[in-house]
């Protein structure tokens, strides 16, 4: 039976710990450097996936992320941050981990094994939900198991993984193989193959949020303006959009109640918050078309009182 990429000795491991710690420092920016590469091998199927993550979010239903061990940590930190990055409701984001998320610096290794749990845990699944199951090895029972749960439920599954021709994949609607070499310290999956895990979760929720309407010209437009710090990055983000001044883009932010794209849209002339939140809806959540309406809408009334 072939060992698998993950579990396999590093050809550089060999007496690595007779080295300068220096030499050890170069190799493990390396290795790590090399498995960041890893998800450009997969672009197709990450934009398939974060396709069907922005279907999953329009239909109110949930992104499951599930893993165990140091996947889980990975596909938890992507988990965490939807909501702060691209205000993505928390009731529309669960994390499942094996044995839960840990509360202290002592992860349980035994839990990936027992799959009983999640009869429970995704009692509530429907064919409106997303599973983005993580597994390095692509056999973790638990992660699998969840997999098997959830194409029976009729929900879709995006799975990661580092090895090719595993269970997790064949299981995925869209299989993300991330083909990192083995790591330097054999069977230490956080590092180069979490690196990776990290990059192509990133990729999946931000490209999620590109084709949820969510970014505008490399700028997160979907904030809610509730604190100070927001306050001014939403100010500044209405007035780079629309060309109005501070006080008229906090002005028209006070107006759409601190939602960032109906501020915009009333800076740029939308004649009330309500109307640029229909206008809004007309186009889907994409701000850049529904300013585009809104442009050539004002340039026609202008054109009319002028002639």
């Amino acid at each position: 039976m072939n060992t698998p990429v993950t579990e396999q000795l590093h050809p550089n491991a060999i007496g690595l710990d007779a080295r300068p710690l220096s030499d050890v420092a170069a190799l493990l920016a390396q290795s790590q450097a090399k498995a960041a590469s890893a998800p450009l091998d997969t672009v197709d199927p990450i934009c398939e996936g974060a396709v069907t993550m922005a279907a999953t979010i329009r239909a109110e239903g949930v992104l499951r992320y599930l893993a165990a061990g140091s996947s889980g940590l990975m596909a938890a930190a992507d988990a965490l941050e939807l909501g702060g990055t691209f205000s993505i409701p928390a009731h529309q984001v669960r994390i499942h981990m094996a044995g839960g998320l840990p509360s202290n610096a002592e992860m349980p290794g035994d839990v990936e094994d027992i799959s009983t749990t999640l009869t429970d845990e995704l009692a509530d699944l429907t064919v409106r939900d997303t599973l983005i199951a993580v597994s390095a090895s692509g056999t973790t029972p638990y992660t699998v198991a969840a997999a098997r749960i959830a194409r029976d439920k009729g929900a879709k599954v995006i799975g990661i993984a580092n090895n090719a021709g595993t269970e997790l994949l064949q299981l995925a609607h869209h299989a993300i193989l991330l083909p990192t070499p083995p790591e330097l310290v054999s069977g230490s999956t956080r590092m180069g193959a979490g690196t990776a895990q990290k990059i192509a979760l990133n990729m999946l929720s931000t490209l999620m949020a590109m084709e949820l309407g969510h970014i505008q010209d490399g700028m997160m437009i979907n904030l809610r303006a509730d604190n100070d710090k927001l306050r001014a990055r939403a100010n500044g983000i209405v007035r780079q959009l629309t060309g109005v001044t501070a006080e008229q883009a906090a002005s028209a932010l006070t107006a759409a109640d601190g939602n960032l794209k109906i501020g915009a849209l009333v800076a740029a002339g939308a004649r009330s918050a309500e109307a640029a939140h229909a206008l809004l809806n007309e186009e889907n959540g994409h701000l850049r078309r529904a300013m585009n309406r809104l442009k050539h809408k004002n340039d026609n009334i202008n054109l009319g009182e002028t002639k």
